[in-house]
């Protein structure tokens, strides 16, 4: 799928004319970046649909630079753009706080060209003279620049699974190909990958090979060999394919998924046993004969120990588990019946609540919860309590015209500076669900950030805290927040602790996952999604639950209706 790729590109048209302060324009680009990420389709087959002008957002001139760039591959306006800017936007704009305003203010007040122009006018304080920046800002610049180079060879989980799925579905095309996984870090679901592992089983592999190094998507072959191929996306990442015979495909599927700790403790335990295991089977020692290589629950079996789930392979105790029996049954990813976080037009998303509704109810969803932003938030179009008693109508309207799935009303209400909420608690306890969650002062200190959330939990009329860590994977840190107090003060106050599915955020993360359920919280997994696209990337959300280690009974909305209503609080 090229979604990424086109709102990546859409995205930074917008930074440059936002550079050059061209808000209408900077507007109708972020919005269909929006749009064409969380589109479930792909963008190409929509194209070839002639319909990209259907897309909500994308009007004629936006349709035509798309209809260039899938056609070409290249985007004269672009290039024009970047010819006319004299900085490294791409460079700058990966530094947090950092945007194309400031950018521009650096340029213009300290000839600031790249990240190591920037870094060296931190260094020598010119920054904190600037207005509107200060001290604080420059200290931060120099964090961000840090923590930009930790992460910039990974690239998040929601950006790359629909890559690796699309090339596994395009590989299980070709007639020749007997069965295909996805493997390494992308199928353990981990928040961040370095790149993409396939494996396909064929008695043909030259052929899947020069398959696989043609299809559209490809941007360069980096290795071509008889059965193993690696080939860089048009989005820019890297996928390497193996092709096996299907006798072994089990075993080279449990040696590519596992990280290296939990494939050394598995090998050290074959040795014991007098058995040798690697990508091409497990043997035995005597007579050097294959004991089980053609599925991973063989070989687990062989080992003595139970099946272990893709996402616990990570040396975190589950091989003893595995070994005495005691491997938790972790969520399923079909075992979700509604989703509580979602953004409509009534405040910053793309559809109306009947066109959510509708894409959920496919999804197989009983319930879902509105929960536009209220208050002083600055986000555009913030509900206020006269616009939440109109939404309530519209939402009770819509419960009575469609059948099959219930409309909850609530909101995303914003944590201010003291911990007290931006809307009032008469009108907060009129709602289905509250979710609160911190908005602004991200770098304020541990103490303060803690006292802060602590305190909106403690609100009776709070069900749920939303993205807890504030982080936005490899663009922004967590807030700095003593967890642990969080969630015994979850635990006494009731309130259900969020795993935000949405691709940039996966937050609780897994560590934090695994924390919460022995704490004995309750979770709930939600997309906070702002168009009906995105309603999938509760997958993601899921995944991260298993990785920390949740079974279904430790999230609410496993349950039906009515059950996961008297979970909260109050009830």
């Amino acid at each position: 799928m090229k979604n990424i790729e086109v709102a990546e590109l859409l995205n930074e048209i917008a930074d440059y004319l936002e550079f050059a302060d061209d808000t209408y324009r900077v507007r109708a680009y972020r919005k269909a970046a929006l749009v064409i990420e969380g589109l479930s389709e792909d963008i190409g087959q929509v194209w070839k649909d002639g319909k990209l002008e259907e897309l909500p957002g994308i009007g004629e001139g936006i349709a035509k630079k798309i209809d260039e760039f899938l056609k070409t591959g290249k985007l004269e306006y672009i290039d024009d753009l970047k010819k006319k800017t004299p900085v490294d936007m791409e460079g700058l704009g990966k530094i947090e706080g950092i945007g194309p305003k400031t950018i521009l203010k650096l340029y213009r007040e300290l000839k600031v060209k790249d990240v190591k122009g920037l870094e060296k006018a931190a260094k020598q304080g010119k920054i904190q003279k600037l207005e509107g920046l200060g001290p604080v800002a420059e200290r931060n610049i120099l964090k961000s620049i840090e923590f930009a180079r930790k992460t910039k060879e990974r690239v998040p989980l929601g950006f790359a699974l629909g890559s690796a799925e699309e090339v596994a579905t395009f590989l299980k095309k070709l007639k020749d190909v007997e069965r295909v996984g996805i493997a390494g870090s992308t199928r353990r679901m981990k928040e961040t990958i370095g790149d993409i592992d396939i494996l396909a089983t064929s008695k043909n592999p030259e052929k899947v090979i020069d398959f696989f190094a043609k299809m559209p998507n490809v941007a360069d072959v980096l290795a071509k060999g008889a059965t193993k191929s690696s080939i860089r996306l048009r989005e820019g990442i890297q996928v390497d394919l193996r092709v096996l015979d299907d006798n072994i495909f089990g075993a080279a599927l449990l040696y590519f998924t596992g990280n290296k700790e939990h494939n050394i403790i598995l090998r050290r335990i074959a040795i014991e046993k007098g058995l040798k295991l690697s990508e091409y089977g497990l043997f035995s020692n005597k007579t050097n004969k294959v004991v089980a290589g053609r599925t991973e629950e063989e070989v687990y079996k062989k080992l003595g120990m139970d099946y272990i789930e893709p996402e616990m392979r990570e040396d975190e105790g589950e091989i003893e588990m595995a070994q005495h029996h005691m491997l938790p049954k972790l969520i399923g990813y079909n075992d979700i019946k509604g989703d509580l976080q979602m953004h409509t037009k009534w405040s910053d998303g793309n559809n109306t609540i009947e066109e959510m509704a509708i894409a959920a109810k496919k999804l197989g969803h009983e319930y879902i919860c509105i929960t536009d932003h209220t208050g002083k938030l600055a986000i555009a179009n913030a509900l206020d309590e006269k616009r939440i008693n109109e939404q309530r109508k519209e939402i009770d309207k819509v419960n009575k015209k469609l059948s099959g799935i219930r409309i909850l009303q609530g909101v995303e209400v914003n944590i201010k500076d003291d911990g007290a909420l931006d809307m009032p608690d008469k009108v907060l306890k009129e709602l289905d669900i509250v979710v609160a969650s911190i908005h602004s002062g991200f770098k304020n200190p541990k103490e303060k950030i803690t006292k802060r959330m602590v305190k909106a939990m403690e609100n009776k009329n709070v069900d749920i805290i939303a993205h807890p860590t504030g982080r936005l994977i490899t663009k922004r840190e967590s807030y700095d927040i003593d967890l642990d107090a969080v969630f015994d003060a979850a635990k006494k106050t009731g309130t259900i602790m969020e795993i935000n599915s949405y691709p940039e955020r996966m937050d609780l993360r897994d560590i934090h996952v695994r924390a919460a359920v022995k704490a004995g919280v309750k979770l709930v997994i939600s997309t906070d999604a702002h168009n009906t696209d995105q309603l999938h990337f509760i997958k993601l959300g899921i995944g991260t639950a298993r990785r920390g280690w949740a079974a279904k009974n430790d999230v609410i909305n496993t349950r039906r209706l009515k059950e996961m209503m008297n979970l909260l609080k109050g009830r």
